[in-house]
């Protein structure tokens, strides 16, 4: 597949906003809120950024990529999907015993999946297990990870950001999706993390601070990852938790709620509308 660039990315990111809030809305259970605050840092990744196919999902020199924050499978199998690993159409058995969408990734049944996640904080170290194994088998292909802010307050994730220093893992990215929130509010005040860039320093990562909802700055962040060595590079986007459905936007209480039907039919609308707009550019 091409890799995809500028309104191209944009508005596959739109349509994957769209098959995420149909999911949470069929199933009446999910996590919008962070899967829609990550998506355009998800679509770059599986749309041009991975040594992915979909045709073989367990490749072995394929890249591979961990969602450490795993409720936000919203995000990420609607971007399986729309990568081709599997039917859109599964997409309407996400939570429902009928399927295997489940509300955290499985590897065991989901094409895609490098790694099943959801209990917070374990996902990074999985990420420099994968790191390191590459970097021992003398493998060329690169390691991803996406870590949520709130996540940060696990103490797991500082010890796997000191053994990949430590191992100057330069084959592994992390993106932290610096939205400001959690389920219980503010991350400022539930646990604050910042300084983050500070603190990675100090774990003596490379550290890269972007809006998360910039496609250029996604990419070239990327591309610096991808250049730099001798250490790992940690990605902090700042976004909007809820982008694109106005009324989930900067709203905690957005993070682990389905809409009613009003308030799909408004998301809807809105998705509608913004993947239309960009259609016709």
């Amino acid at each position: 597949m091409a890799k995809l660039y500028g309104k191209d990315l944009q508005l596959t990111a739109a349509r994957a906003r769209l098959l995420a809030v149909e999911a949470v809305y069929t199933a009446a259970s999910g996590h919008p809120g962070g899967s829609l605050s990550a998506m355009d840092i998800l679509t770059a990744l599986y749309f041009n950024e991975l040594n992915i196919d979909p045709s073989r999902p367990r490749w072995e020199d394929r890249d591979r990529f961990v969602l450490s924050k795993g409720h936000c499978t919203p995000a990420l199998y609607s971007l399986l999907a729309l990568r081709g690993f599997f039917p859109l159409e599964q997409l309407k058995l996400f939570r429902s015993i009928k399927g295997h969408m489940s509300g955290h990734p499985d590897m065991r049944h989901v094409p895609g999946v490098d790694m099943s996640t959801g209990s917070l904080g374990q996902g990074l170290s999985a990420a420099v297990g994968m790191a390191m194994a590459a970097r021992l088998q003398n493998k060329s292909h690169r390691c991803y990870a996406l870590c949520g802010d709130g996540e940060l307050a696990e103490g797991q994730i500082w010890e796997a950001a000191m053994a990949a220093a430590k191992w100057k893992l330069d084959n592994l990215c992390v993106f932290v999706d610096v939205n400001g929130l959690q389920i219980d509010g503010r991350t400022a005040d539930v646990m604050p993390t910042e300084p983050l860039d500070k603190k990675f320093e100090a774990f003596n990562w490379n550290v890269i601070k972007i809006d998360g909802h910039d496609f250029e700055q996604i990419l070239s962040a990327l591309d610096s990852a991808r250049s730099f060595k001798g250490k790992p590079t940690v990605i902090l986007a700042a976004t909007v938790k809820g982008k694109g459905v106005s009324f989930m936007e900067n709203q905690a209480g957005w993070h682990g709620k389905a809409p009613n039907a009003e308030q799909f039919a408004q998301a809807k609308a809105e998705l509608e509308a913004r993947i239309k707009e960009l259609e016709g550019n």
